[in-house]
């Protein structure tokens, strides 16, 4: 089987779809093992999962991580990693691995970077250094880094933006997919398009229409969660998801939240990451079956509860909130990694429950239960 020019070592597998809704339950067969969509990555951007070691991912259920391709080339360089025999071997990772081309880095970089036809110039913002990327290097640079999915170079823009710069750069965005597209020549990668076009729907579709002309193994839907209403993000998912094949992966970037997990489900998403999860960790706040906790906060000074009745991590299992509040306030390495490992297990449990609602076509009265349990509004 030919899967986008990715041979057996990339295929999706769709297994059901919802009665009610969009959503569907599925298989990414990788090189390096199977996932179980709708999926959750973590993110590893400097190789890491922040606070997590390898096992303790896989403890919590973690079928494929993600790292970023400017973070790894400024420090500590994609050559060296290469000569570590890639990725997987360098951060000692056995699952499969997404790397992010590293433009929603570049392009926040904003007084740092030029943006050019050819590509962006930028200055790293460890040392001021300047770099360029072209579509051409970006490639390169995620062949040596070897990661299963790898993603093309594309122009994240902002919110809110004017329309004429935003076609504009769907358009420049799609030139430099079709350049990314001569350059990959890894038949063990496969390589992901992105949906651009800001938050119109005449350019959404185009962005979706242009993208898929090209025959890749997954498509990833860019450029939302930037600080638009949620309300928008949904709406422009409704828009691409009828353009975007159904037997290929789709993949939502840069989203975390437990509801828009759900939302991103409903609507046909197969595929997510975001940072939120470990940075609301390392700053004191945990995602419980009842809503977000502050665990910092005084109130749980004398709590001898575990942070979720209803979670079987091993935070929940083995320690108290008031245990927990002390590390964070005392500034101790595991009270972090507590709240981490809790908070990327609670999402592991959530899309588990996410597919099983899929399965039994009860995703919609899952919402329901999940929202009003939250106090959410639908």
């Amino acid at each position: 089987m030919n899967n986008g020019g990715i041979l057996l070592t990339f295929h999706f597998e769709l297994i059901k779809e919802c009665k009610f809704s969009k959503a569907r339950l599925g298989k990414l067969y990788t090189p390096h093992g199977t996932i179980d969509t709708p999926t959750f990555m973590p993110v590893g951007t400097q190789a890491t999962v922040k606070a997590m070691g390898p096992d303790e991912l896989k403890d919590i259920g973690a079928q494929i991580i993600l790292s970023n391709t400017y973070h790894l080339f400024i420090r500590p360089g994609h050559k060296l990693i290469e000569k570590a025999g890639g990725l997987h071997s360098f951060m000692n990772w056995d699952r499969s691995i997404l790397t992010d081309s590293g433009g929603f880095q570049v392009f926040s970089l904003n007084e740092l970077r030029k943006i050019t036809e050819e590509g962006v110039e930028f200055k790293s913002h460890l040392d001021g250094t300047k770099h360029f990327f072209t579509p051409e290097r970006v490639i390169e640079i995620q062949q040596s880094l070897g990661a299963d999915i790898i993603m093309a170079f594309d122009e994240c823009i902002p919110y809110p933006c004017e329309k004429e710069y935003a076609l504009k750069s769907m358009e420049r965005t799609f030139r430099w997919l079709k350049r990314c597209h001569e350059a990959h020549n890894n038949t063990k990668q496969a390589l992901f398009g992105i949906v651009q076009g800001g938050a119109f729907k005449d350019l959404r579709i185009e962005s979706a229409q242009k993208t898929t002309s090209i025959d890749l193994p997954g498509y990833a839907i860019g450029g939302l969660s930037v600080g638009e209403p949620k309300e928008i993000m949904n709406e422009m998912i409704e828009y691409i998801i009828p353009y975007l094949p159904n037997n290929k992966p789709r993949y939502l970037m840069g989203v975390g939240s437990p509801d828009s997990l759900i939302e991103g489900a409903i609507r046909g998403i197969d595929m997510f990451d975001c940072v939120l999860p470990t940075r609301m960790a390392r700053n004191g706040t945990v995602l419980t079956s009842n809503g977000k906790l502050v665990i910092r906060n005084a109130s749980y000074g004398k709590d001898f509860r575990p942070i979720d009745e209803n979670c079987d991590c091993y935070a929940c299992k083995n320690f108290s909130r008031a245990y927990i509040r002390h590390l964070i306030k005392a500034r101790e390495i595991l009270g972090s990694r507590l709240t981490t490992i809790h908070n990327l297990r609670f999402l592991q449990n959530l899309m588990k429950d996410i597919r099983e609602a899929i399965k039994n076509d009860s995703l919609l009265n899952f919402r329901g239960d999940f929202f009003n349990k939250l106090g959410y509004d639908k």
